[in-house]
């Protein structure tokens, strides 16, 4: 495995604000597609007010009636309130974001030097999506590009899938899963005549965040839903999710997968899937295939991160891109063998979860 020399391959610097009163926070977790002879990355754009009093610590929220996106402001002296976490304000009623997501193309000819667009290609605009859109996945499926995403808003966050054939024109299909609910991976492929996805509900009393696997035969209707791995002692003990979009390998299906500890320190691993069964395991890996090492995954926005959304798949070559200390986009490149080799496949069995 390597890191790429130039990483990170996106910062801040490189992507304008969709509005000139605001400001890049973070451009993370793309999600990842080839199309002819380029890499498409779909880029979540974290975006807050440029000018802000200190003293004062502000919401972004789009405002379905009006179609514009309007600025909550917090005082920092209020005793009720809980800034400890940069992402988040907690107040005693409902919490809030402190940055506005919207999903942003770049593309590449050699997979490193990306040309990010200067508008949003998808950006928040029904009552789902009031406190933003985030972290793509693309599943191709024949000539047609499906992109899932996390929709938040103070109904909770939900996953809608969008869709499209050449990255210009876009449909949108509504919400696919209820709230709380993200970290959906959709399958390329039918498997036995159902489209399969992985998911990830969040559970508030008994359970943990841990991966599902649901089946639709349309990919809008989701059901007969399976857990499929559960957190673990170790590097990915306090939850688990899905990353990038399954692939296929003469062992089984292999899903890059992203785990954290209860501090956030967040790596990624790997799952080895029956190709005809996906709800079963035949190998986890043990120790991450990626862990936050490099001073833009340690240090940033949030550090101690690393978090992918997809990855591509050519031959024998993986390369995966993440999200760096919620800050850039960096990516690694490894080989289908050196997955398998961190999952032992040679003894892998079943029910290794």
């Amino acid at each position: 495995m390597k890191r790429y020399p130039g990483n990170p391959v996106i910062t801040t610097s490189d992507v304008p604000p969709s509005r000139p009163d605001f400001k890049v926070l973070g451009v993370l977790n793309p999600g990842v597609a080839r199309l002819g002879d380029e890499t498409i990355l779909l880029l979540r754009v974290a975006e807050q007010p440029a000018f802000e009093d200190a003293s004062v610590c502000s919401s972004p929220i789009y405002d379905v009636a009006s179609g514009e996106t309007r600025i909550l402001a917090f005082h920092r002296s209020d005793p009720g309130l809980d800034v400890s976490d940069p992402r988040v304000i907690r107040t005693k009623s409902r919490n809030y974001l402190t940055s506005m997501s919207h999903l942003r193309l770049a593309r590449s000819l050699d997979g490193y030097r990306f040309a990010v667009d200067a508008h949003p290609f998808l950006a928040p605009e029904n009552e789902y999506e009031t406190f933003g859109i985030e972290d793509a996945r693309i599943t191709r499926i024949d000539d047609t590009y499906y992109i899932n995403y996390s929709a938040a808003s103070n109904a909770g966050i939900v996953t809608a899938l969008a869709s499209t054939r050449d990255f210009l024109h876009v449909t949108r299909h509504g919400n696919i899963f209820h709230p709380d609910n993200k970290d959906v991976a959709i399958f390329p492929e039918k498997i036995g005549g159902r489209y399969y996805a992985l998911h990830r509900p969040s559970t508030s009393e008994y359970g943990k965040p841990e991966i599902w696997l649901a089946q639709s035969p349309d990919l809008l209707c989701w059901g007969d839903h399976l857990r499929v791995a559960s957190v673990r002692e170790g590097w990915d003990s306090a939850r688990i999710g899905a990353s990038a979009v399954p692939f296929r390998t003469p062992y089984g299906w292999v899903e890059i997968y992203h785990g954290a500890t209860q501090e956030n320190r967040y790596c990624l691993g790997a799952l080895l899937l029956d190709a005809d069964e996906p709800w079963k395991v035949l190998a986890r890996s043990d120790r991450p295939l990626v862990e936050p090492e490099a001073f833009y995954e340690t240090q940033g926005f949030f550090g101690n991160v690393v978090f992918s959304c997809g990855a591509t798949v050519v031959g024998d070559d993986v390369r995966i891109y993440y999200g760096a200390a919620d800050e850039s986009v960096a990516c690694i490149d490894l080989t289908v063998g050196e997955i398998l080799g961190n999952l032992g496949v040679d003894k892998a069995v079943g029910g290794n979860r």
